[in-house]
């Protein structure tokens, strides 16, 4: 038996309950979290205890009669399997819980989609939400094509690509659409390179009746830009860190991938660069604008936690580790509601009000083609569409008036 901060553990887990608690400090959780989650250890050490069941037995069907016992006995909380994560991952790597390992898929769209998955990692090299969405697709598309235990895939016909593409529209929005055509294209493309169909049938995919530059960017004015930093209570640690955030948004036009991928050796103070990493594992350096310095020098005196992770935007809550891209898509969210500005502003206007900015300052299209780092300047030609200056000059006086 061990007595820790009162709480009394009995059983197998016993001399395991104070490594847990360090570890669980260690990785930014408050002493508070860790009693709390020292107590389910207890319960569970003393369930093992009772019925006779060894830790190296927690294997998922244990742990799921375990959830049924705690569930059974009027608990509110950790009730589910993930709810136990921290404690089983624990476990686990101390070597008193056996590692445990899904079997492998059987299914024959799982079995395909697992090559896929590898291409798209390796051979692709896009970002995991990027193989994540591309998968989600494939396998509504493989769904349609299983016969009885295996994948018929010999008869793919084009017509079958298109009946897919019209059936997915009469549910999908334009934007919808236009974002289930290239994960589409991406399958087919992958199907005829592996050989599991004789040819490309990319060219069966139809395409989107939505002109490419038929859009205006949407940025944000000045006052609204002012506001969503306004917002940010720069006495606190999580106010410096999405001050600096949306700072480092506006100015430099970052993807909330890229904030999130932001290392502490990624900033160059004595050159005064900032190095990103983009889209296909590209690398840039950016010059760093000097209240983009100032917001990240707050942030990394009075709002940066000490922590072992490099990353330069920290989660605020536990465990300890860097921001992940959805939490910084949050940020400018957020910020939004505690300005009361009547639309929610998205990471991605802010990305369209640096290009807007730069815009109005008087750069070249070429220029903001560079901090923008698109592959493409033709992507960059959208932004002509608001040069309302460059515009009137190219407008021809209508005949007749003066």
């Amino acid at each position: 038996m061990v007595e820790l901060s009162m709480v009394r553990v009995t059983g197998p887990l016993a001399g395991h309950a104070e490594g847990f608690r360090a570890d669980l400090i260690r990785r930014g959780y408050t002493s508070r979290t860790a009693r709390d989650n020292v107590y389910v250890l207890a319960h569970l050490s003393r369930w093992l205890g009772a019925g006779h069941v060894g830790p190296s037995e927690l294997t998922p069907l244990v742990v799921e009669r375990f959830l049924r016992a705690r569930r059974g006995a009027g608990y509110r909380r950790w009730l589910t399997t993930g709810s136990l994560r921290a404690l089983l991952g624990y476990l686990r790597e101390v070597g008193v819980a056996p590692v445990w390992q899904p079997p492998a898929a059987q299914d024959p769209v799982e079995e395909l989609l697992d090559a896929y998955r590898g291409y798209l990692r390796v051979e692709r090299r896009l970002a995991p939400n990027t193989v994540r969405i591309n998968e989600e697709i494939a396998r509504r598309f493989l769904s349609q094509r299983v016969a009885g235990e295996a994948l018929d895939l010999d008869g793919l016909e084009s017509s079958d690509v298109t009946a897919f593409v019209l059936d997915q529209a009469r549910v999908r929005s334009v934007g919808s659409m236009k974002a289930l055509l290239s994960p589409l294209r991406s399958l087919l493309r992958f199907l005829f390179l592996a050989g599991r169909v004789p040819r490309d049938l990319c060219g069966a995919v139809p395409g989107v009746a939505s002109p490419r530059l038929a859009s205006l960017p949407k940025g944000v004015e000045a006052a609204t830009v002012a506001a969503l930093l306004s917002s940010c209570d720069r006495d606190t640690a999580v106010g410096c860190r999405d001050f600096a955030i949306l700072t480092v948004m506006v100015r430099l036009g970052l993807r909330a991938g890229e904030v999130a991928a932001l290392g502490l050796d990624d900033v160059d103070w004595r050159a005064g660069d900032l190095v990103v990493r983009g889209k296909g594992n590209r690398l840039d350096r950016l010059p760093l604008p000097r209240d983009v310095g100032q917001a990240l020098v707050d942030y990394l005196r009075h709002g940066r936690r000490r922590s072992a992770c490099r990353a330069l935007f920290l989660r605020a809550c536990a465990p300890d580790g860097a921001m992940s891209g959805g939490s910084v898509v949050m940020v400018p969210r957020s910020a939004s509601r505690r300005a009361g500005l009547p639309v929610i502003v998205g990471a991605h206007r802010l990305r369209h009000t640096a290009a807007s900015e730069m815009l109005r300052g008087g750069a070249p299209l070429s220029e903001i083609a560079q901090v923008l780092r698109h592959h493409s300047e033709s992507t960059t030609a959208l932004y002509a569409k608001i040069d309302r200056v460059s515009l009137e000059l190219a407008v021809r006086p209508w005949p007749g008036v003066r």
